[in-house]
Parts: structure tokens; C-alpha cells; sequence
């Protein structure tokens, strides 16, 4: 068995349990000792992030190959048109390249807690919400995607990794989930002793010797 834990990764938190410069880290919010991130958030983005002690389990969730699809909210200025969304849908080109075909949709402002600090109004009076599921997991993708047809990110939140999904957790809760999946076997003392002792029984490789007179 392997415990996954879902955490609501707050605004303004970096997805580590450490920093030198001492800004908010995942420590503040859960203490559950051996745990790692299944992948990352940024900084300055929010929702849902998976933890886990198996280290076989994060690496099936968080290595590319996976390809586990990844669901956002998203606040953009302005208001969002057919012709960005269908862009979106067929892939825009970054720099490090095209993306991938995206499902994206116009949704109404999502049922999550404000965001501390709020947007400004004032600065941005006019915003609309879509969702976004994207398979790939390069840096600041959403906002690179949105920027680059005409709408920036004001506000991301990631509301799904694959079938999880962040619920009605409010920023900073955490839940735990078993998942009845078969971890890495490790060898036993008498599986090491036996291989040790291998090792120390096995011929060493190098030259023969040669029989017969030297001439």
C-alpha cells in the first residue's frame, strides 16, 4: 500500500519544504514526516498537489512519459473569445515549440476560495475564467499559452492531476489517500548476505597464467 497525500497549494508557496531565503514552504501546511512532491507548482500558482513516501508512485505520476493530463483554472484579462480558445484546442507555438492539441473551455468563476492578495479590480476590470487540460509539463506552460493569444494569466489554479482531483479543499488542507498499489520490492538481510557473499565467492577476471618454459 502507498499513502498519496492531495494538498491545496496556497498562493505565494513554493513546493519544497525548505528555503533559505524564508518564504513560505509546503512545512507550513502539512507535517507528515518522508514525504515528496509528485511534480511542482509555481510560486505564485495554486491548487492541487500530490505528495507521497513511495518513490515509485511519485515518479509514475510526476515523469513525462506518463503523461498524466493536468486540468487548470484559469483567470485571464479580458474577455476570452472563440478564436483564442480554438487556438488553444489546436496548439500555439513558444518558444521551445509547438504544444499539444489542449481541451479548452469558458467556465464560470469557479466555487474556490479569493486569493490573498485579491486581484485588483481596478487594474483589471474586465477578466474571464476558462479551463484548461494540457498533457505536457513545461515551465509556466498555462501562462506562456495564454499570454501568447492575446489573454494573460492573472490567476491559476490546478484543479486535476489525472483522476484526482482537488475537491472542496480550501488553500493549506490536505487529505490522505491509500492506493493498494504494489511498491518496489526491497532485498532482505539474507537476500543482501547472499549477494555479498556471491560477490566475495566469484573469480576475479584477468589475465592466465601461461604454462611451459620461458624461451
Amino acid at each position: 500500500m502507498s499513502n498519496l497525500y492531495l494538498l491545496h497549494k496556497p498562493y505565494r508557496m513554493l513546493s519544497q519544504f525548505t528555503d533559505p531565503q524564508g518564504r513560505a514552504t509546503l512545512a507550513d501546511v502539512i507535517e507528515v514526516p518522508g514525504v515528496y512532491a509528485a511534480g511542482r507548482l509555481d510560486y505564485d500558482s495554486e491548487g492541487l498537489l500530490l505528495l507521497s513516501d513511495d518513490g515509485s508512485l511519485i515518479h509514475r505520476i510526476a515523469h513525462p512519459r506518463h503523461k498524466q493530463p493536468k486540468t487548470y483554472w484559469v483567470q485571464v484579462e479580458g474577455h476570452i473569445d472563440e478564436t483564442a480558445l480554438a487556438a488553444l484546442k489546436s496548439g500555439v507555438t513558444l518558444k521551445d515549440g509547438p504544444t499539444l492539441p489542449a481541451k479548452a473551455r469558458l467556465i464560470s468563476p469557479p466555487a474556490i476560495a479569493p486569493r490573498d492578495p485579491a486581484i485588483d479590480p481596478k487594474r483589471h476590470p474586465a477578466t474571464s475564467w476558462l479551463e484548461l487540460t494540457i498533457s505536457e509539463g513545461r515551465n509556466r506552460q498555462v501562462r506562456r499559452m495564454t499570454a501568447h493569444v492575446g489573454f494573460p494569466t492573472l490567476r491559476l489554479i490546478r484543479a486535476s492531476i489525472g483522476s484526482w482531483q482537488l475537491g472542496t479543499l480550501r488553500p493549506g488542507e490536505w487529505r490522505r489517500e491509500t492506493l493498494h498499489a504494489p511498491r518496489a520490492a526491497k532485498p532482505n538481510q539474507r537476500q543482501q548476505r547472499s549477494q555479498k557473499q556471491s560477490k566475495k565467492q566469484s573469480p576475479k577476471q584477468g589475465k592466465q597464467p601461461t604454462s611451459g618454459r620461458r624461451r
